[in-house]
């Protein structure tokens, strides 16, 4: 794949959170690099130091990163973005260190389609800190060390 890290992760915050503004596209952006800094468990080991490229490309992670879902070709993936400067600025601002406040140390996020958030995600290793627009994020629990 030709894309750098940078535009990997553009395509990303464009693909999943587009349209829902500034504080949605950066709360996902905060989430893909708490993965690629977390420090310990499955993300630490999937990072491999610190690779956007292995937790966004990481299998049955993020919808977007798929071509393909239950079987059927999936459209809304990052190979047919075209992120504008605005995806590209949320992108170096995540990468440069910085995070939405309020959301932590979030690990995960969900859409899920109805108007609460599970209390927890994607098991017991991740507690609801909040939502922003239409997703739903979790931070780590102490069990998210054994992942």
């Amino acid at each position: 794949m030709p894309y750098n890290d940078r535009e990997l992760l553009a395509r990303l915050i464009e693909c999943e959170a587009g349209g829902e503004g500034d504080t949605g596209m950066k709360a996902v952006a905060s989430v893909v690099m708490n993965r690629v800094r977390v420090p310990y468990g499955e993300y630490a080991r999937v990072s491999q130091g610190g690779s956007i490229r292995n937790i966004i490309l990481q299998p049955g992670q993020f919808t977007c990163a798929s071509t393909e879902e239950g079987g059927r070709y999936n459209p809304q993936n990052i190979y047919n973005m075209n992120p504008t400067q605005v995806h590209f600025d949320i992108a170096d601002w995540a990468i440069a260190g910085n995070r939405l406040p309020g959301l932590g140390n979030a690990l995960w996020f969900y859409n899920p389609f109805s108007a609460s958030c599970r209390s927890n995600f994607p098991s017991d290793v991740g507690f609801f800190i909040g939502s922003y627009q239409a997703h739903c994020f979790y931070d780590p629990t102490d069990l998210y060390e054994f992942t």
